[in-house]
């Protein structure tokens, strides 16, 4: 069969005129009908039962049409996986499809994923053997002359181009249905179709503005687009970016919905939304070098970003600052309450959140207070009232709602008189927070001060030991509208309550010296720390410094704060007697921990959490210790630990997170002491040569994650019979070399 190769370039071309319109999520390339009918097909089917849109390549195309369907289909399609045989290089059809598979990559960066079955990549990348063989024999049945040399050129540097993709080995799986699954697994990953939650209740005028928002998008197609959305706290600005987000975010290669961005760190935001986007977890050294990694890792994908809650131009600056840095087709939303960092940006279309009429809030009002969409009869007047005291502002209707949900009359009553002595529609919110119990106002403060973007479940078991019961409370502000939860089920809350609930600690400092129980403002900590100010009152404390300002303190400065829960240190170097520092700690979360071992008079016994990322340990402890609470060790990045502690001593942990510890080299047999463990992330700990045989005496273990550990021989988890998820890429799941006894 002879194709017409200026044809198909002609008509190849008119693909990449404007940005792709994704149609389907995954084509299917591969050559040779056997292993069509066999490997293929399983994988067709699985992606399919996964509700994938894929398109699948066929052999024996001789109709020019159907050729031409295959290449408007690959420049339709987000996610490409190439399946190398012997036998792909005899199809003059999958050559053809790989080419404009490349074409793709390179242009939009469409994403391309080889699987090397029965074949090494060694022989796709140099043509060895058979496989050179048959490409040459496919191009002169294909073409002649001077287009048989172009064409072989071609075809050679695309082969080239796929075989040093990260892909898998066939060779690196024991059945052809765990590599099949490892496949669906990492699309479904790269494609992660979740919505985001909304709203259980209609919110009023919130479809028109989608619909007038996208039409912007629409217009601005094959530009880099940036619209705003601007308003006042609580004003629904996030509510509209998600139901956006929502509509749009299938058209997208990558995607990033980075919410309540509040006065994060530029660097952390950076690696934050390198990681939402590549799908991969990146570090970023400084500001400069994280602008010059979104630009070479963005600069051709098509992506949907959204900065949530910006209040800064540097933040703009170096997430978003040049167009040119992304590919065509981007959309960008950005959310705050400053117009003016919009326009410093030039966006091309702002849209200004105005508040609810009075019939808007009044339904909005309604589906939160009585579960329909207006008021109950004996309740109107009464709802009429409190509503006009909210001003219109969404964020009051909706907690004010939630409020008085199933109260009586009297309380309705008393809200109303309340809300008539002070009228600014602030002090709406407050009526939510000062109706809460103490318990429920403690789980409040903790996470608007130090838990928002952590996980639930972690955050819940760090409160539970705290004697708060978190399961219910937790539960119970999701309900009233105080906290979020996020799709990655991580907690959030709006930065409107979050500024509530400090203000709420200032006040009570305000109105009672001495008696403030959480900080968290740097200027604040430093202070307290360095004049011993300090009290008993205290119950949290978070100083996050900048990597290059480390800070020495004295421990001496922790020893009135007897009653200190919770301590959260970025980059503190604390010299002295850790004996100072209170033993009723029950979260300790220390990024950059400066030592070499934990101190052992370092009271830790009611601990439930140690979260040491990027320290500097060596060892964690010199000596055995028992932490009979502790449930999260996490010492990833320590890139000097050497070994795992004694686990003897740590009947509870559940999870172990060890990852990108590039120096550890020995994990403890007691690690099957561990009766409790779920989750084992060992990833990226490249001198890690052996696990002890004491692994597979866990009987609770769920998860382990072993990619990245290339010197770690064979592995055979098969006796680990809990074991649901193993994570092994790079490494062999077979039979495993142990420690001698």
């Amino acid at each position: 069969m002879e194709f017409a190769s200026s044809s198909l370039s002609s008509s190849s071309s008119s693909f990449l005129t404007s940005e792709p319109h994704f149609i389907h999520d995954v084509f299917i390339n591969f050559g040779g009908e056997e292993i069509g009918r066999r490997f293929v097909s399983h994988l067709h089917s699985v992606l399919l039962q996964a509700q994938i849109k894929t398109f699948i390549s066929q052999e024996n195309l001789h109709d020019g049409m159907r050729l031409e369907e295959h290449m408007r289909a690959i420049g339709h399609t987000k996610i490409t996986i190439i399946v190398f045989s012997k036998s792909y290089t005899e199809s003059a059809c999958s050559l053809l499809e790989l080419e404009k598979i490349i074409e793709c990559h390179e242009t939009f960066g469409q994403i391309v994923l080889p699987v090397f079955y029965e074949i090494d990549p060694s022989d796709v990348r140099n043509r060895k053997d058979d496989f050179g063989k048959a490409l040459e024999e496919a191009v002169h049945k294909s073409y002649s002359g001077e287009e048989l040399e172009h064409a072989l050129s071609k075809w050679s540097r695309a082969l080239t181009t796929a075989a040093v993709m990260t892909g898998w080995e066939l060779r690196n799986f024991r059945y052809d249905a765990a590599l099949v699954e490892r496949i669906v697994s990492r699309v479904k990953t790269l494609l992660d179709y979740k919505d985001f939650f909304i709203t259980e209740y209609p919110v009023a005028l919130l479809e028109s503005r989608v619909e007038d928002m996208i039409k912007c998008i629409e217009n601005q197609s094959s530009k880099v687009c940036m619209i705003g959305i601007w308003g006042m706290g609580g004003s629904g600005k996030t509510i509209l970016a998600k139901a956006i987000y929502n509509r749009i975010y299938r058209e997208f290669i990558g995607k990033s919905f980075m919410e309540n961005i509040g006065d994060e760190r530029y660097v952390a935001l950076q690696e934050n939304l390198l990681s939402d986007v590549l799908k991969s977890k990146l570090e970023v050294e400084s500001v400069g070098i994280g602008r010059i990694m979104i630009e070479n890792g963005f600069c051709r994908k098509k992506l949907l970003i959204v900065l949530d809650d910006v209040n800064e131009f540097g933040q703009l600056e170096n997430l978003c600052g040049y167009r040119e840095w992304f590919g065509q087709g981007t959309v960008i939303i950005i959310t705050t309450r400053d117009i003016s960092l919009l326009n410093r940006l030039e966006v091309n279309y702002i849209s200004r959140m105005h508040l609810l009429n009075e019939n808007e809030s009044l339904e909005l009002f309604s589906w939160h207070a009585f579960r329909e969409g207006k008021p109950r009869k004996d309740f109107d007047e009464l709802a009429r009232n409190v509503v006009a005291h909210c001003k219109g502002l969404p964020l009051a209707i909706k907690v004010l709602g939630s409020f008085l949900h199933d109260r009586r009359e009297e309380v309705w009553k008393s809200a109303l008189s309340k809300l008539e002595r002070i009228p600014m529609y602030q002090e709406v919110l407050k009526l939510g927070l000062n109706d809460l119990h103490d318990c429920e106002k403690d789980i409040f403060l903790d996470v608007c001060c130090f838990f928002i973007g952590k996980e639930r479940d972690y955050v819940t078991e760090i409160l539970n030991g705290c004697g708060l019961h978190a399961d219910i409370v937790m539960t119970i502000l999701i309900v009233r509208g105080l906290i979020k939860v996020e799709r990655n089920n991580k907690l959030q809350m709006l930065p409107f309550l979050q500024h509530m609930g400090r203000e709420i600690i200032r006040q009570e400092c305000l109105e009672k010296p001495g008696k403030r129980s959480r900080l968290w403002l740097e200027e604040d900590v430093v202070y307290a720390l360095k004049k011993n100010t300090g009290t008993e009152a205290i119950e949290g404390l978070s100083l996050k410094l900048h990597s290059s300002s480390r800070n020495c303190l004295e421990a001496h400065a922790f020893k009135k704060m007897k009653r200190l829960r919770l301590l959260q240190l970025d980059n503190v170097e604390l010299s002295g007697d850790y004996g100072h520092i209170s033993k009723q700690l029950r979260w300790i979360c220390w990024r950059g921990f400066p030592y070499k071992c934990i101190p052992s008079n370092f009271h830790l016994e009611n601990v439930i959490a140690i979260d040491l990322k990027h320290s500097r340990l060596k060892l964690v402890w010199e000596q055995r210790v028992v932490l009979e609470r502790l449930k999260f060790l996490n010492l990833s990045h320590s890139k000097y630990l050497i070994e795992t502690p004694d686990f003897s001593g740590l009947p509870s942990l559940e999870q172990l997170i060890l990852k990108d510890c590039p120096s550890l080299c020995k994990v403890h047999p007691s690690i099957g002491y561990l009766s409790n463990i779920l989750v084992i992330n060992l990833k990226d700990c490249t001198s890690l040569s052996c696990l002890p045989r004491e692994v597979y005496k866990l009987r609770s273990l769920k998860t382990l994650i072993l990619s990245g550990c290339s010197k770690l021989g064979p592995i055979d988890i098969s006796q680990v019979i809990s074991l649901v998820t193993i994570i092994a890429e790079n490494t062999i799941v077979n039979q495993a070399p142990f420690d001698e006894l």
